[in-house]
């Protein structure tokens, strides 16, 4: 049984400056509570096949995760699937951005969630926690993106 949660929000930055910030996985932190490290691989401008690896605390539990960057079609789609194998997976994720003016950008995150042996008994948990932060979850990535880019010199 698989489970999923989106989250949208309006940034005040173009979209060229949003999907850079969020192309850099390793950003993940300065919004994301639960991601306590991550790394990238290859180094280098993210793409189609980067790998991103990080140490996450969910429930007091903390677990390794491993993320392939499946499509990237820059400013406006970033897709991934986790690779990990973990109770509870992220089989499919990403973000659609959408410019709704010279200096602000329209973000879609989401998650497929997906339970593997015990995990399909607590995903739909881990889904309703997920969707219950969508909300929060989406102001943190506004917060945390116009705290790290400057606005264009039209603002």
């Amino acid at each position: 049984m698989a489970g999923q949660f989106e989250a949208t929000t309006e940034i005040n930055r173009s979209i060229e400056d949003v999907f850079a910030f969020l192309a850099d996985g390793t950003n993940d932190p300065k919004f994301s509570p639960r991601v306590q490290s991550i790394k990238k691989t290859p180094e280098g401008p993210t793409a189609v096949g980067t790998v991103f690896t990080s140490t996450v605390k969910d429930a007091g539990m903390k677990t390794g995760r491993t993320f392939r960057i499946t499509e990237f079609e820059a400013p406006h789609r970033i897709r991934w699937a986790e690779t990990s194998k973990n109770a509870v997976t992220a089989d499919e994720g990403g973000y659609d951005l959408e410019s709704t003016g010279p200096d602000t950008t329209r973000v879609r995150i989401f998650n497929v969630l997906e339970g593997h042996g015990i995990g399909k008994l607590l995903v739909g948990f881990a889904a309703a926690a997920a969707r219950k932060d969508g909300p929060a979850f989406g102001q943190r990535i506004k917060a945390a993106v116009e705290a790290e880019t400057k606005p264009s010199q039209g603002a």
